[in-house]
């Protein structure tokens, strides 16, 4: 019986290449039309995920390409006060690494039988095994599993539960080859992530692998709707980031600075999530992973759920290759238990960062006691 996944990012390709490694096929459906079809964002820290590339056979190659020196944090205040500076010993083990998303793919990707990955299969819906596509074709499948982001289609099979706003909108800009093109600021930034706390927002810049400082300016306790009332002009980047600098202002002048040097790539990003402990009755025939299952505030769970999702799930199936609805049952017993403790950590980490004192409650949590 085929199992088809739908979605190429890392949740379904690490099941892909769990169920490879135990000897059992499957077909990936992906909408983009190849693999360098868009950006594949910035950096992960990989956690807990470390386990599913262990279970995939490729730990050693995933220490090959991930920045141990992305563990180093910066925590700020806006007036400029640190509050707390962590640099990462060079021999320090690496337990939560930073890696590009896009070579973590890649990884993941060149890992697989080249036919494993069907590009340009755009999923729009599913009856009785029989999938179809935007294309007009048509396959069919034994197990379907919805691997296909925030905005699942698959997940309809399963739940009405739908993604909610969560009062944050994200302005995404960025710096490249900051250390050739604004070496004062890179030291500032230093190698992994800097954080700036307070009045409501946050400043989140963080040290890529091919020397880009990716920066998030989160805006929160706002409404859905709120950049069209923002008086940002993402059609004018140089417009746009003086916009930002105005939203900054009392900030110090060495984080403004960090925005003016930004280039012309702005990108608006709103938050929704999944009601946290999301459960849906177990159905012979499709199940869900990753973001399709459980989306969460971008706090750094998400994709190591995402990848133990897939992780598991293969091993289940291959513990039961030949009984897939008592596999499935096995993988959302254990998913939802842990996904959800995962889910209601995200929001309590996210509900600080809303808090007038955010700087100072994240201190706590990263130095308790």
């Amino acid at each position: 019986m085929t199992i088809a996944i739908v979605g190429a990012g890392l949740g379904g390709l690490a099941l892909a290449r769990v169920l490879h490694v135990n000897g059992m096929d499957c077909v990936v459906y992906e909408r983009e039309s190849s693999r360098g079809a868009r950006g594949q964002g910035g950096m992960l820290d990989i956690h807990s995920g470390q386990r599913a590339l262990r279970e995939a056979g490729l730990i050693d190659r995933f220490h090959a390409i991930a920045r141990g020196e992305g563990q180093d944090m910066r925590l700020l205040e806006p007036d400029g006060t640190l509050l707390l500076q962590e640099d990462t010993p060079e021999d320090a083990p690496l337990e939560r690494p930073e890696v590009d998303r896009a070579d973590l793919r890649d990884l993941l990707l060149d890992s697989l039988p080249e036919e494993t990955v069907r590009w340009g299969r755009a999923f729009e819906s599913a009856d009785d095994g029989v999938l179809r596509f935007a294309d007009g074709s048509t396959a069919t499948c034994g197990l379907l599993v919805g691997a296909d982001g925030a905005w699942s289609r698959v997940r309809t099979l399963l739940t009405d539960a739908r993604p909610a706003h969560i009062g944050q909108n994200i302005v995404e800009v960025g710096i490249p080859d900051i250390d050739r093109t604004h070496p004062e600021l890179a030291a500032m930034v230093g190698r992994g992530n800097y954080w700036v706390l307070g009045d409501g927002l946050s400043l989140a810049a963080q040290r890529n692998g091919d020397g880009r400082v990716r920066i998030g300016l989160s805006f929160y306790n706002t409404p859905e709707d709120w950049f069209a009332t923002s008086g940002i002009p993402f059609a004018d980047p140089a417009a746009a980031r003086a916009r930002l600098i105005d939203l900054l202002r009392g900030w110090d002048p060495r984080f403004t600075a960090l925005i003016a040097a930004c280039d012309d790539t702005v990108v608006p990003r709103s938050i929704a999530t999944l009601p946290v402990g999301l459960t849906w009755p177990s159905t012979p025939g499709v199940t869900l992973l990753g973001d399709a299952a459980h989306l969460m505030p971008p706090v750094g769970e998400g994709a190591n759920m995402a990848l133990l999702d897939g992780a598991l799930l293969g091993l289940a199936l291959a513990a039961h290759p030949d009984d897939f609805p008592t596999a499935v049952e096995e993988y959302e017993r254990e998913m939802f238990e842990r996904t959800g403790a995962a889910a209601r950590m995200s929001a309590e980490i996210h509900e600080l960062l809303t808090s007038p004192d955010a700087a100072q409650k994240m201190l706590a949590f990263f130095r308790p006691g």
